[in-house]
């Protein structure tokens, strides 16, 4: 689509419709609070499964950093909080440290980018399409999931 300099204050009138939609949307579930100065409020709506107890949702916060063959990771645990008089769960990432990683010699593997998690604790999550999962999160944090789900075959432990 090509936009012309006619159809630009068109486009941002449509985009900030669309942005407005989505807010109110947010906001008919439940009042999550805006986002505090210095972070972001990330919102993910997961579709419905039939089964949602064979779900989970990980959460992959992190930046995009310049890497070598190295193993690299942030580190900062996701807290769980309340929306008072909700009951709602939402999630909280305060600080992030890092990055750190192993110390091996790595020749010529300058200029590579990657994402680099952060690595902590409550990134696994319940599977809910009900709710939205509204995560606040320092501004240079970028936020991804990724879904799990269980397979059908069970096997069964042999008693020693």
């Amino acid at each position: 689509m090509r936009l012309s300099i006619r159809s630009l204050p068109t486009a941002l009138l449509l985009a900030t419709a669309c942005t407005q939609a989505l807010a109110a949307k947010l906001e008919d579930v439940a009042p999550y609070p805006k986002a505090d100065s210095g972070f972001t409020r990330s919102v993910i709506r997961l579709p419905e499964q039939s089964q949602e107890d064979n779900y989970k949702v990980e959460i992959l916060a992190g930046k995009t950093l310049e890497v070598d063959c190295n193993r690299q990771r942030l580190g900062g645990d996701l807290q769980e909080k309340n929306l008072e008089g909700w009951g709602y769960p939402f999630y909280r990432l305060d600080s992030v440290i890092g990055p750190m990683s192993t110390q091996m010699a790595c020749p010529d593997s300058k200029g590579k980018f990657a994402f680099v998690p952060v690595v902590g604790d409550g990134y696994l999550l319940r599977y809910n399409s009900k709710l939205p999962i509204v995560i606040y999160a320092p501004k240079d944090i970028e936020v991804r999931y990724r879904v799990w789900s269980a397979s059908a075959s069970v096997g069964k432990a042999v008693a020693e």
